[in-house]
């Protein structure tokens, strides 16, 4: 069932958001050569307390850490620990904050030092297509014009669109309906309506779309080992458009 927000939930949301935006940041700002994903993490989660709020992921599900940070082929749901980040390591952060009972879901992905071309392709394209999805968030369209949008985008440079892993709605919990795929055709799924809130996340690979879970069973990576990116934010459906609510700003 899709719960709609009025227009206080969103500004609560918007609150959310905006401490979800600006972990992101934090978490972003300590990604450099040396640095281990564990520090990344403790950073965010040391800030995400000092504001009086809780890290949305940590313990969800039973997940470890109050972000996924995922390196180079993993895609989603890397674990933080003892690994080191390298010279050139793409690593997508992916976080959450509640803040008076709502949460803020949003993720980037990074470069530690400088980027190959390769990889600053792959994050140019996946970041724009969540904007070009976004675009498409109106009222009176379709998830499936969101979906569509994504994959358009990606698919005609050549990327490939992970299908096994989705965007969401969001609001009380982390994970509401409905689903947001990264894939399928305009004009199909739900209706976008008014005070709908969801979160869409393009998942995108360099090679193959096929991805596979390491045996901690969280952490996804592609099949072929060639880069993924992620990027995320938490949006309004609203009569006037789509609203950011992870904006840092």
């Amino acid at each position: 069932m899709v719960i709609l927000k009025t227009a206080n939930t969103i500004k609560k949301m918007r609150e959310a958001g905006r401490l979800s935006a600006l972990a992101l940041k934090v978490g972003g700002e300590a990604v450099k050569p040396g640095v281990t994903t564990a520090e990344i993490d403790k950073a965010i989660y040391d800030f995400i307390v000092s504001q009086g709020a809780t890290p949305s992921f940590l313990n969800l599900y039973g997940f470890p850490a109050s972000a996924c940070i995922s390196v180079n082929d993993e895609l989603i749901h890397g674990i933080p620990g003892n690994r080191v980040i390298n010279e050139g390591d793409i690593v997508s952060i992916d976080v959450g904050a509640c803040l008076d009972g709502y949460h803020g879901d949003n993720a980037a992905t990074f470069v530690a030092g400088t980027a190959s071309e390769e990889a600053q392709k792959l994050l140019d394209v996946t970041k724009q297509s969540l904007f070009k999805g976004i675009e498409a968030a109106v009222v009176g369209n379709r998830i499936g014009d969101i979906s569509n949008a994504v994959q358009t985008y990606c698919e005609e440079r050549g990327y490939s669109v992970v299908r096994e892993f989705v965007g969401h709605g969001i609001g009380r919990d982390v994970h509401e309906d409905p689903e947001v795929p990264n894939f399928g055709a305009a004009g199909h799924g739900p209706r976008l309506v008014n005070g709908m809130c969801i979160a869409i996340e393009p998942m995108i690979n360099a090679g193959t779309r096929f991805v596979s879970t390491d045996s901690n069973g969280w952490t996804v990576r592609t099949k072929d080992g060639k880069l993924s990116a992620h990027f995320e934010h938490t949006i309004a459906i609203t009569d006037n458009g789509p609203i950011i609510l992870t904006d840092p700003d």
